[in-house]
């Protein structure tokens, strides 16, 4: 009989650092990339001038903001309210305005507010911040901060339930009333301690306990079908992709080309759009986000349907399988 042989030193600690790598990358890689990427704002005054200030902006940030054209200061507002563009100028002939919404994202208001002041150096715009952040968080760090512990919520749930729970359908079940317990107390924390969120508490609590819902099925799903590795690789995707690339920390648009649209196309992001939307913008602009949790929650059903159809026929062949004694 052979002892187990354990790998060596060398290999060890080459694994252990291409995994702090990755890490590190996946973390640290988008935020200093983080810059304006055809950033949807409105430019409120006539045609003419306007389209000069949109050459001025792309002079000043080559790529960085797609400009829509509007009549006047309360169809930019609205826009704003409608969470199709971050924010707008409007153009006035004794002072320019600046419009922003730091609820849409605090690192897209700061860079319209410096804009405002590169557009007319001798004149420097009157900023107006349309839709706030809660006064008891203006910098939104209770929001950006959350999209980890959501996360971790739906790891932990999948992972958790899969060591202590053997029934297939009472995972589910758990996974479902983790999912509603864990959004009530995130969001309790985040509104009700931080100050971190405005509208209806119960429907931020739905937007959270959706998305947890939607990670930790996902991952019951993959578990049933795919053993560990099945779990690993999708708590790898929720944490390394999902969680950098959400977009909380600033906007979508302001991460790499084609990388805030990936992390809008996974929970973590989805549910960062959504819950912006919900809580601060009556729901407007959510509609994407919201397809995106359900198409995710109904993939984890999906999968634990499968994980369940796969258990039953193996139990069915063992039965089958097994002598019949008289």
């Amino acid at each position: 009989m052979t002892a187990h042989r354990r790998p060596p030193l060398i290999a060890v600690v080459t694994l252990l650092t291409a995994v702090l790598t990755v890490l590190l990358i996946a973390f640290a890689w988008p935020a200093a990339r983080s810059e304006p990427r055809d950033l949807p704002i409105a430019v409120a005054g006539p045609s003419q001038l306007a389209g000069q200030v949109g050459a001025g902006l792309d002079q000043a940030m080559p790529g960085g903001f797609e400009v829509t054209t509007v009549a006047d200061r309360a169809s930019a507002v609205q826009k704003i309210q409608d969470r199709e563009v971050y924010g707008a100028v409007v153009l006035d002939a004794q002072q320019p305005e600046v419009l922003t919404a730091s609820a849409g994202g605090p690192a897209v208001a700061q860079i319209l507010t410096q804009l405002g002041t590169r557009l007319s150096p001798d004149h420097p715009a009157k900023v107006t911040d349309v839709v706030p952040l809660p006064k008891d968080d203006p910098r939104g760090a209770g929001l950006a901060a959350g999209a980890l512990p959501l996360v971790l919520g739906g790891i932990l749930s999948a992972v958790a339930l899969t060591r202590l729970v053997p029934s297939g359908a009472q995972r589910m079940v758990g996974a479902v009333s983790l999912a509603v317990a864990g959004g009530l107390a995130l969001t309790a924390v985040l509104q009700f301690w931080l100050g971190s969120f405005a509208g209806n508490y119960l429907a931020n609590a739905g937007v959270v306990a959706l998305a947890i819902a939607a990670i930790s099925l996902t991952l019951l799903g993959l578990e049933w079908l795919g053993g560990a590795a099945g779990l690993g690789i999708g708590a790898a995707v929720m944490m390394l992709l999902g969680n950098p690339l959400s977009g909380l920390a600033s906007a979508p648009e302001m991460l790499p080309a084609g990388w805030g649209t990936l992390g809008q196309l996974l929970p973590p992001g989805a549910a960062g759009t959504a819950l912006r939307s919900v809580s601060f913008f009556d729901g407007a602009g959510s509609g994407t986000a919201f397809v995106v949790l359900s198409a995710w929650l109904a993939l984890g059903l999906a999968l634990c349907g499968l994980g369940a159809m796969r258990s039953q026929h193996v139990v069915h062949g063992r039965h089958e399988a097994s002598p019949v004694t008289v």
